[in-house]
């Protein structure tokens, strides 16, 4: 992961709630490295996640193995960042690029992707994932 906060377009620009972002920042960056109790530190019990074509996944070793038949390593180049804030939660969207080598050792680059973080007591509770990592693998095909 290449991005730190400060190179991201973030909006709203005034948002007072960096932290949020940060710890998405820290997680993915985590899981990128395969730092799964580094990661885990960071969600809340019940943490869920959900992948494209709706792999809903509850614990990062699953996500590991679900991710294994996907790809051989992955990359994301951050772009931009959104935060929205209500009372209980804060919500993070991250989007950019992703790039990596896909199961047979073939690298992808520029493939489009967004993901979606809930955060409640300073721990992730929830994150969305979308990309178009399928349709580059068609393609390649």
């Amino acid at each position: 992961m290449s991005a730190d906060r400060n190179q991201l377009l973030v909006t709203p620009a005034g948002s007072a709630n960096h932290s949020a972002l940060d710890l998405v920042l820290q997680f993915l960056r985590a899981m990128e490295a395969r730092r799964l109790e580094q990661a885990r530190a960071l969600t809340a019990p019940g943490f869920t996640m959900v992948f494209p074509g709706g792999a809903r996944l509850r614990s990062l070793e699953d996500l590991v193995s679900w991710a294994s038949r996907r790809y051989r390593s992955v990359h994301k180049q951050f772009t931009a960042a959104d935060i929205l804030e209500d009372t209980e939660t804060t919500v993070v969207y991250c989007r950019g690029t992703l790039s990596g080598a896909w199961p047979d050792g073939s690298v992808f680059r520029d493939v489009r992707f967004i993901d979606r973080f809930e955060v409640r007591n300073g721990l992730l509770t929830d994150q969305q994932v979308w990309n178009d990592l399928a349709e580059t693998a068609s393609a390649a095909d």
